[in-house]
């Protein structure tokens, strides 16, 4: 059997040139309703120089491409003028369309890589979000990640003012406040919005001479800082996209931080805190459990080594006598060798992932849904026919999926089968950027844990408790909403954003 630490190799490279799938037992369409969703990726980089931003920023969108698959969107700034692009589909897709590379290529862009939790999918929705001058001239865009919770009135607000909106977006509502607010300068536009808002949000944006990035108080969604060179810096949602265009991790933008260029000082980056009394850390722990991609860091935690350790910890938690350990790719196999390297129990990477299969199959009826699972990920059943197996999941949000996985695995001709969450219980959706089911669909917010392990069918069912969660993260400083109902900032409206 190859070594654990050759498993971990393998498992991480092949992120360089494929996309990061979380769970491919998963469906396109329960991707939406079986799992919690992040609404996107946001990208953006600046230099005093001109750069190849075209290649860069594909090369940086294409490695958040798992934060958000319905569109992607790119605005340059080029000789002081902004020109944004914005399509449904894939980022390698929507930059085929582009015609004129050239057009692209500036000192400035930022982007966007869509999943939709506010608003609709309509491609006035898509973003980067832009503002006019009266002469048609792009004068402000941003790109952002996460929720507003008060978005609803804010809106209000504005209208009541003769502020126009064109999207449906809570996103929109940022980049108006801005807008509405740039005869304070750039900064202060900046933290008069951050004022307003509530809720979670990252953004990158850039006028037609200046580049920034903003935070939110509690830091709830990611965003790490990167250079290049010494004029030349990277803001992204996950370190990731930094490795993609050869940048160096400098530092997370910190809670309530805004870092802007000057235009009377080129290359030059400061760094403006709103209120430093307000500054928390409270990043969602579901983006080490989940979200990111395993080879990034995030405030200073290797995403790979948490999902090992929770691997670890859970064996620690909920011993079982088994043959073999397999995890559900992508997200579950560094648990399941965390679990391995903790139990000696053999881990092996018998779910086999079709490589050359996209996303695009459209089929009517659910027995052909069925076997589009197959044609994605299927069982090695030498490997595991007659073993007593344990099987490590990322999550059980509604259930589907996991009732499916043990299906095939029983249809396999396994002996036993032993159900490890590496997260705790899902009770409570998400406000602030997740796209999570309603409490009502959620499974372990109906139902115990003995009744889902009979309802699963498997012989033994354990989730990884909240304060295991804790210990591995290292504090409790972070947003465990899902896990506790107990978020940060208050909910707002149980309501669509805009009718």
């Amino acid at each position: 059997m190859k070594s654990l630490d050759i498993h971990k190799s393998e498992y991480l490279k092949q992120f360089e040139t494929q996309t990061y799938g979380r769970n491919l037992f998963r469906t396109q369409e329960e991707e939406r309703l079986d799992a919690p969703n992040e609404e996107c990726g946001i990208f953006g980089m600046y230099s005093d120089h001109d750069l190849d931003t075209f290649s860069l920023s594909q090369f940086g969108l294409f490695a958040l491409q798992h934060r958000g698959q319905e569109a992607c969107g790119i605005s340059v700034l080029k000789d002081g003028k902004i020109t944004n692009m914005k399509d449904e589909g894939l980022v390698l897709d929507v930059y085929k369309e582009i015609q004129d590379p050239e057009a692209f290529m500036g000192n400035s862009a930022i982007g966007h890589t869509r999943y939709t939790t506010a608003g609709d999918k309509k491609k006035y929705n898509f973003q980067p979000f832009f503002a006019k001058n009266e002469y048609d001239q792009i004068i402000l865009s941003i790109a952002h990640n996460g929720n507003l919770t008060n978005a609803r009135e804010l809106k209000n607000e504005l209208e009541a003012e003769g502020v126009v909106f064109r999207a449906t977006s809570d996103s929109e509502v940022i980049l108006r406040l801005i807008q509405k607010n740039l005869d304070l300068g750039l900064r202060g536009a900046i933290k008069a919005t951050m004022e307003k808002i509530e809720g979670a949000y990252s953004v990158v944006g850039m006028t037609r001479n200046k580049f920034f990035a903003f935070r939110d108080f509690n830091g709830i969604r990611p965003l790490v800082l990167g250079a290049v060179d010494e004029k030349t810096y990277v803001v992204a949602s996950e370190s990731v996209a930094l490795d993609a265009v050869g940048a160096q991790y400098v530092r997370d933008i910190l809670p309530g931080e805004i870092i802007y260029t000057n235009e009377n000082e080129p290359g030059k980056l400061n760094s403006y805190m709103v209120n430093e009394a307000r500054g928390k850390q409270r990043i969602c722990s579901f983006e080490y459990i989940y979200f990111a991609r395993p080879d990034s860091t995030l405030e200073n935690i290797n995403v790979y080594e948490i999902r090992e350790k929770s691997g670890e910890k859970i064996w620690e938690q909920a011993p079982v006598d088994a043959d073999i350990v397999i995890g559900v790719p992508d997200s579950g196999v560094p648990a399941a060798i965390g679990f391995s390297k903790a139990s000696g129990i053999p881990f092996r990477p018998v779910l086999i992932k079709n490589r050359y299969i996209g996303r695009s199959f459209i089929v009517p009826t659910q027995e052909m849904r069925e076997r589009v699972v197959n044609l994605k990920l299927n069982p090695i059943i030498s490997e595991i026919k007659d073993k007593r197996v344990v099987i490590i999941d990322d999550s059980i949000v509604r259930g589907t999926t996991s009732k499916r996985l043990v299906k095939i695995l029983k249809d396999a001709g396994v002996k036993e089968i032993h159900f490890r969450s590496v997260s705790p219980p899902i009770i409570a959706p998400c406000y602030l950027g997740i796209d999570t089911p309603s409490k009502d669909d959620l499974i372990s917010a109906n139902m115990t844990t003995e009744e889902l392990r009979d309802y699963l069918g498997v012989d033994s069912l354990e989730f990884l408790s909240t304060e295991n969660l804790k210990e591995i993260l290292g504090s409790s400083n972070h947003c465990f909403g899902c896990f506790t109902e107990e978020y940060p900032v208050g909910k707002g409206e149980e309501v669509e954003l805009f009718n």
